[in-house]
């Protein structure tokens, strides 16, 4: 199967890219690597009459060093975190993450901003942004604002970003010289998308001791003082969070949940620092 006829603009600016989106009447949609957008297009499942890409805008791919926090631009690749080439502020968890994405050739092309704009919640970005308690910064006709993560989402490939807004870039903190993480994801064989994703991290410095429930239906769920239950593994305590996830005990889904979190935090416990 082929995609609908659409019309193809390559802007260089991010200017140019929003007069784009602007006069197209609603009718236009912005792609950046387009791993996810590309199959929707074939399948049909997605027919714009136009595609804005903003692969072509030099401005998406910068990285803003501020010291406490790093802004990655939303053009910035798979594989350019893999390959450690971008500021890293989360002591190697972001790299960990990339090289389990699909396979290197999806890397090379798919983008930070892009998978985040997407928001499958299966997707590894939407997850790891969540657990970093991460900002997005987004641009539009009324100006520049910023999206907390906790906001960004708003449901199944639904984020707050507006039709005629482009996503500019994440803005994370640093997480201190002693902070742990680790990350496990569930998925048959690699390239797949995760059919669980649990995560954690312990920043004792920041007060940062988050744990993060993903690969869910929504938005991922997140613990915002996951303390508790990384001290020590609690069956009792970890059933808890992962109800509240809004996954049903004696379920398949529950129980691949369920085995990620206590992997997770098993992993947690010996981080070492190399990965999890």
């Amino acid at each position: 199967m082929k995609p609908a006829p659409f019309d193809y603009r390559r802007p260089d600016t991010v200017e140019a890219a929003l007069a784009a989106l602007a006069g197209s009447n609603g009718v236009a949609k912005a792609v950046a690597g387009g791993q996810s957008l590309g199959p929707m297009l074939n399948l049909r499942l997605a027919q714009p009459a136009e595609l804005i890409d903003l692969g072509g805008i030099a401005a998406l791919r910068e990285c803003l060093d501020a010291g406490t926090s790093v802004q990655l631009g939303a053009g910035i690749t798979h594989a350019q975190i893999e390959d450690g080439r971008i500021p890293d502020p989360s002591r190697g968890l972001m790299s960990f993450v990339a090289r389990g994405i699909a396979y290197r050739a999806v890397r090379n092309r798919g983008t930070l901003g892009g998978s985040l704009a997407h928001a499958d919640p299966a997707a590894d970005w939407i997850n790891v942004m969540a657990l970093l308690d991460s900002t997005c910064i987004v641009m539009g006709p009324r100006g520049q604002r910023e999206i907390a993560q906790r906001d960004w989402m708003v449901g199944a490939f639904t984020t707050a970003l507006a039709d005629d807004e482009v996503l500019l870039g994440v803005r994370i903190a640093r997480l201190s010289p002693g902070a742990r993480w680790s990350y496990y994801k569930v998925n048959r064989k690699p390239g797949e998308f995760a059919e669980a994703i649990c995560a954690f991290v312990d920043d004792g410095a920041q007060g940062r001791r988050r744990a993060v429930i993903g690969a869910i239906d929504g938005a991922p769920f997140v613990i915002a003082d996951a303390g508790a239950l990384i001290e020590r593994w609690d069956e009792a305590l970890a059933h808890r969070h992962l109800c509240e996830a809004g996954l049903e005990p004696g379920t398949l889904e529950y129980q691949l949940h369920a085995v990620a979190l206590r992997r997770a935090a098993a992993a947690l416990a010996v981080f070492t620092g190399e990965g999890a």
